[in-house]
Parts: C-alpha cells; sequence; structure tokens
C-alpha cells in the first residue's frame, strides 16, 4: 500500500507541477488585459485542488513510511531532508497557493486576479521545484517517477 501511495504522490506531481506552470502562463499573459473567465476560475481551482491531494498522500506517507525519527538523525541528508526540507518546502508552497487563490475571491478587478494568482503561484513552484527529491540528487535516491 505504502509502494502505491507513493507512486500516486510521485506521479500527481508532475500533473500538479505542469498546472501550475499552465495557471501561470495563463495568469501572466492575462494579466494586463485579460478578462478573468470560468475556465480560468476553473484552471486556479483545480491547481489548488491538486495542491491539496498531493498534500494530503504526503501526510499520510509522512505517517506510514516514518521518514522522521527525530531530531538526532539531522546529520543523515535523508532523514533531514524527507522530515524538515521537503516537509516544511510543501507546506510552504501549499500555504502560498492557497493564500493566492483564496485572496482573488475578494478581487473585483480582473488584472488583479491574474496578478496575484501569477505572483503566488511562481513563488510556490520555484520552492516545490527546490523541495523535490530529484534522482540527481543522489543522497536522497530520488525517482522521477
Amino acid at each position: 500500500m505504502i509502494n502505491g501511495l507513493a507512486h500516486a504522490h510521485s506521479g500527481l506531481r508532475w500533473m500538479l507541477i505542469l498546472s501550475l506552470v499552465y495557471a501561470i502562463y495563463v495568469a501572466f499573459t492575462k494579466k494586463g488585459n485579460g478578462k478573468f473567465e470560468a475556465k480560468d476560475k476553473t484552471l486556479f481551482l483545480a491547481t489548488f485542488i491538486l495542491s491539496h491531494i498531493q498534500l494530503l498522500l504526503g501526510i499520510v506517507l509522512y505517517i506510514m513510511e516514518e521518514k522522521y525519527r527525530g531530531f538526532s538523525h539531522m546529520k543523515d541528508a535523508y532523514s533531514r531532508f524527507f522530515a524538515v526540507e521537503h516537509t516544511l518546502g510543501m507546506l510552504i508552497a501549499i500555504a502560498l497557493i492557497t493564500v493566492g487563490y483564496l485572496k482573488t475571491k475578494k478581487i473585483t478587478d480582473d488584472s488583479a486576479i491574474f496578478a496575484r494568482i501569477g505572483k503566488f503561484y511562481l513563488i510556490a513552484l520555484l520552492i516545490i521545484l527546490v523541495s523535490i527529491p530529484w534522482p540527481f540528487r543522489e543522497a536522497l535516491h530520488g525517482h522521477w517517477f
């Protein structure tokens, strides 16, 4: 079961990254003169929902795999990464996605909506990319899928 959840969490990351990239692209291209349409709201909401599904899968994996073994293992790069760096980075990124999305509900100016979403989602994407255990980070034993 853990293996299936890990694969789902790893595979869903690509959907979230693509969704974030597309949402950022839409936000910045429509920021100047675009009209906020239902399809834009759907895209931003789908990205918001994907990020929260990732969060839930991550929490379940975190609890089931017991990667965090206390602060005595902070010298080990693998344990430290999953206990602190990955967890904290992803929580911050999802908080940014959440704040960026929810703050747009009160804004009536279309340009301001796109600007807010674009900024928050871009910062979240950068944090996510830094917090992923990529395969080229040898000490983390990351996988592409």
